[in-house]
């Protein structure tokens, strides 16, 4: 449950937890944030002209702070490309709390409105929030401050210390969160608090700060300064084992503004182009097809929507955040009942067999089919019993109600998890859409035979078979699916030790429109043993159809390359779908049987690691990867964002930030376990097993 909040009679809220109040009264509470925090750390002067600026703020509450700096920096002509809010929260407030907080703040009051939207299922863990069209980025590290800055590989340029009193909450001021905060600051990092208590102010010098008492904002007689200049070089260990590190746009030697090229033009090479259209690049789209999503994103409509287990394993946290992205973005770039609906879906857990896609991603040893049937899609035990958890993981999933249930005629005691926020969406729509961002060139019919090093000005040339040129720039990010590893062997002199361990999935779905007569379906989707959408918008031009319409797939074919499928291949897919959608729904599926029978089929070739998760980083070169830029001449290694499997509605446009912020230094959307479950790195033997150079 969310933390208790009680109320004084002056609209001051109280923490029975601490023994504390939030904050003083309203108007203290503004001015503390404003010149306490804001002004402590030279804001909003620091952030001109900076392409991005990166706060730290030990202890939400309400998000007083947060509000006030975005409310500065939305009001500032001179203001960074981009503002990093990173804020640590133990116990968070529910979102209702944070809007009656807001009532005494009428300046705040639509930013709250915008805040409270998004604050919804904040399990333990790292939360990424947008606003302001993807420029203002607000992660919040939902635990203790000291274990979630661990989790997380950060260099910050302002840190605001706040939270209850280090009488009252003696932990959040220790020396060794303290230590956790340092390790994230840069040499010049300047910090600000209330507080001046002696041992804070010991503590902060030993970490390696330049203390200094200023005079305080009423109620306080004194505040605190601080700047990170230790006596000492600062070291980490590289949070990357095989020595990849991020490579900075302001690094680069061009005068210009940065440009990349992006091969392949399906979701995740749109989104991958979007966030970094973002951050300044002029980005030039590849691809083969004459118009973008030509591939496995010209899917009719699939679903996106978290995914469970026992043991909420990697893929289902990194499922989980992937989906707030999405639903973000939707609701940001579509419109709602036409491109996507966020209509819940209800999942059937226990249909997963050896041959479907979701029963492979499960962690135990493939012929165990009877464990995978009962550990994959199983809630964790902790959301059930445990009271803090309990409704922020009803946020995301629970098991289906009877009305639920009974609505697609199935047993009300069904074994059926019900995801709130999940939905369908039409991926050639995203895509479009991702794509309108300014600074973003689409150009088709573009066949990528090779790519080579420029000598001038350290870009790479992208080249078609008859030498011509596609396009020049400093970066090249490859999302071509299932043509990733031959693209990156047409980059000669960024090759790697080994191409990229992945599995062409070829997958055939059923679909159609409503005729005459027929009346659409207004249930939620279903997901389970196969995906069933029963109603979505066909656009015009949609194989000659459009209007209301029905989907189910898809098929799972590994290694299967060809396209189309031969008519015997195609007609099986498509009894297997039917067969799937009578499994999936067994009374329901009689109403199609007619319309079944004489659907579309559409297929696809997708691409999936062989750990069934994203590939997303830079890609190692031959030689010393630790050195990369070096052993290229001053080139920029090959970046990759690809295996999105059949999840790519759920994982490409959280993959895309999470290669935005790598390759700018930026705070990580995920913890660092998630981000190097997903990373490059692990596509290669470590260090000590791999071949000797020459």
């Amino acid at each position: 449950m969310s933390e208790i909040v009680q109320w004084m009679e002056d609209g001051t809220p109280y923490s029975p937890r601490f023994g504390d109040r939030y904050r003083s009264e309203a108007a203290h509470a503004v001015q503390q944030a404003e010149q306490v925090f804001l002004a402590g750390v030279g804001l909003p002067a620091a952030w001109a002209g900076q392409p991005q600026w990166r706060i730290l703020e030990t202890g939400f509450g309400f998000g007083l702070n947060f509000l006030a700096t975005w409310l500065a920096w939305r009001g500032d002509a001179a203001r960074s490309q981009l503002l990093h809010f990173v804020s640590t929260e133990a116990f968070p407030v529910s979102a209702g709390d944070l809007l009656r907080h807001a009532e005494q703040f009428p300046h705040l009051q639509a930013m709250a409105r915008e805040l409270a939207a998004q604050w919804r299922g904040l399990l333990p863990g790292v939360h990424r929030l947008r606003f302001d069209g993807g420029r203002v980025l607000l992660t919040l590290l939902v635990g203790d401050t000291q274990a979630m800055l661990r989790q997380q590989d950060m260099a910050v340029d302002s840190i605001y210390l706040d939270g209850f009193s280090p009488a009252r909450n003696p932990q959040m001021w220790s020396l060794h969160t303290l230590k956790a905060v340092a390790r994230c600051a840069r040499r010049g990092t300047r910090l600000a608090t209330w507080t001046i208590a002696a041992q804070v102010r010991k503590d902060l010098a030993q970490c390696g700060f330049e203390v200094n008492k200023v005079p305080g904002v009423p109620p306080k007689r004194d505040n605190l300064h601080a700047t990170f200049n230790p006596a000492w070089e600062p070291r980490k260990t590289p949070l990357w084992a095989l020595g990849t590190h991020a490579v900075k746009a302001t690094d680069l030697a061009a005068p210009l503004l940065p440009t990349a090229v992006v091969i392949g033009a399906g979701i995740a090479g749109a989104a991958c182009a979007h966030q970094l259209a973002l951050r300044g690049w002029q980005v030039t789209v590849l691809d083969a097809a004459p118009h973008p999503a030509a591939g496995a994103s010209a899917l009719p409509a699939g679903i996106f929507a978290p995914h469970t287990s026992s043991d909420d394993s990697v893929l289902s946290r990194i499922t989980r955040a992937g989906v707030r992205t999405t639903w973000q973005w939707a609701r940001q770039l579509l419109q709602a009942g036409e491109d996507w609906a966020p209509t819940g879906v209800l999942e059937r857990r226990h249909l997963a067999t050896p041959r479907d896609e979701t029963a492979a991603h499960a962690e135990i040893a493939p012929d165990h089919a009877a464990s995978r049937r009962t550990g994959a899609h199983e809630r964790p035990a902790a959301w059930s019993t445990d009271p803090a958890l309990a409704q922020a993981a009803a946020a995301w999933s629970t098991h289906a109600s009877a009305d639920v249930l009974a609505a697609q005629g199935l047993p009300t005691d069904d074994a059926a998890l019900w995801h709130t926020h999940a939905g369908w969406l039409r991926p050639a729509a995203l895509v479009q859409a991702l794509l309108q961002a300014p600074g973003i060139r689409f150009v088709g019919r573009a066949q990528v035979a090779q790519i080579k090093a420029s000598p001038d000005a350290a870009t790479w040339s992208v080249q078609d078979a008859t030498g011509a040129e596609l396009a020049r720039a400093h970066l090249v990010v490859v999302c071509a699916g299932p043509h990733s590893n031959a693209v990156l062997a047409a980059m000669p002199e960024a090759s790697a030790p080994q191409p990229l361990p992945l599995q062409s999935i070829c997958g055939q779905v059923s679909w159609a429109t409503y005729g005459n007569g027929e009346q659409p379906a207004r249930h939620h989707p279903v997901n389970g043993h196969g995906s069933w959408v029963p109603f979505f918008k066909a656009p015009a031009g949609a194989a000659g159809a459009a209007g209301p319409a029905w989907v189910m797939g898809s098929s799972f074919e590994r290694d299967v390359t060809e396209l189309p499928p031969s008519p015997a291949d195609a007609a099986r897919a498509h009894g297997d779908n039917w067969a799937k959608l009578q499994t999936l729904l067994p009374a329901a599926s009689q109403v199609y049987t007619a319309s079944f029978a004489t659907a579309r089929t559409w297929a696809q070739v997708r691409c999936a690691s062989v750990d069934r998760l994203p590939v997303v980083g830079p890609r190692p070169v031959d030689g010393d990867a630790s050195d990369s830029n070096n052993s290229l001449n001053g080139h920029m290694p090959p970046w990759v964002c690809t295996a999105m499997g059949s999840r790519g509605l759920s994982w490409a446009l959280l993959c895309a930030e999470l290669l935005a912020a790598r390759l700018h230094d930026e705070p990580l959307p995920v913890t660092n376990g998630l981000a190097k479950a997903l990373s490059t790195d692990r596509t290669l033997p470590a260090r000590s097993e791999r071949p000797a150079q020459p």
